[in-house]
């Protein structure tokens, strides 16, 4: 497998930290090792999270085409689009940004808290669009992209979640690098590796990285887009892409993609019952926080696999942290009484 012949520019701190759920794991009964790998920790740019560790590997890319302004899209309390304003503002870029209305929720205060309001303060022009969630092109965003061509701008887009992009799955191809070299110091391997899915080239990115030591099949990911079966598709396809790319050596198969679609409802954006209990016995038990969109539904589906006996008896099992806890103003109602 050969990573390094992609550039990549660092805007994360380096290796996140994986740290025990010992409270947590004992809560569940104790016959699982849950651990943690720190993705939301990852940088030191409006909170970071995933797609600042897969805009490391395009960056390069925006800089050698001498673009100007960096153009992406989300929901109106997209992570993805939080980050691309950051990381425009730390590169002296100009921003804009399609935020589309993707999520059934209702709050006086959501297009004005949380992750939009951070992309606003970091100057980035913010474009609401009244289009409900998909995770394939959208309208919105390609015309956002003509009219800074129209202004006399050199935009680069950057889809939703970095995933239609060619590089996107790279960052977590060195992820799954990372963590072995992690494993070698905690002297284990990991049985599982759960995380969340809705754009999937993180999840695509890990199985391709995971691949190489045997263990594609071992992430697996829990559907938060409540489309399980666009989402997987989209995972397979960046995942075949990715590994042509690395050289991995093998072509990713059908089986190589877990994603387990039991987690995603009521619909994509909306925590279930479970999905707040699951925040609520990570943020009581670890003082980790996660979010209603995305980690609280990894959360809940780690959770409740767990209560299940779906992991076997003294397995390690490392929950990744995507971030996302930005969000979480704009839910405030759902969660008033904690």
């Amino acid at each position: 497998m050969n990573l390094e012949r992609f550039a990549r520019y660092p805007l994360t701190f380096g290796v996140t930290a994986i740290h025990p759920l010992k409270r947590l794991s004992a809560h569940l009964g104790g016959q699982v090792e849950l651990y943690a790998k720190r993705e939301d920790c990852n940088s030191g740019l409006a909170f970071g999270g995933n797609k600042t560790r897969k805009l490391e590997y395009i960056v390069p890319d925006v800089l050698a085409q001498g673009c100007d302004t960096l153009v992406s899209i989300g929901g109106v309390q997209s992570n993805q689009t939080r980050q691309v304003a950051a990381v425009a503002a730390h590169l002296g870029l100009k921003c804009v940004l399609v935020q589309e209305n993707w999520v059934n929720y209702a709050d006086a205060l959501y297009d004005r808290v949380g992750n939009i309001q951070m992309s606003r303060i970091m100057g980035a022009d913010v474009r609401l669009v009244d289009t409900g969630f998909d995770i394939g092109i959208r309208q919105s965003w390609e015309e956002a992209v003509q009219s800074v061509r129209e202004q006399g701008g050199n935009p680069y887009p950057i889809p939703a979640g970095c995933s239609e992009h060619p590089l996107g799955g790279l960052g977590y191809v060195g992820f799954a690098q990372e963590v072995r070299l992690q494993e070698a110091e905690l002297g284990f391997r990991f049985d599982y590796i759960v995380v969340c899915s809705v754009t999937g080239s993180t999840q695509a990115g890990m199985v391709v990285g995971f691949a190489a030591d045997g263990r594609a099949d071992r992430v697996i990911g829990i559907d938060a887009s409540a489309r399980p079966e666009h989402t997987r598709a989209q995972i397979l396809r960046i995942a075949r892409h990715t590994a042509q790319l690395v050289e991995l050596g093998r072509e990713i198969t059908d089986a190589d993609v877990v994603l387990d679609p039991r987690y995603g409802g009521p619909e994509y954006g909306l925590p279930s019952k479970h999905t707040l209990e699951a925040i609520r016995l990570s943020a009581k038990y670890e003082g980790m926080i996660t979010d209603p969109v995305y980690e609280g539904k990894s959360m809940q589906g780690m959770i409740d696999r767990v209560r299940r006996g779906k992991f076997p008896v003294g397995s390690k099992v490392l929950y990744v942290h995507l971030g996302g806890a930005p969000a979480l103003n704009a839910y405030s109602f759902l969660l008033r009484n904690g």
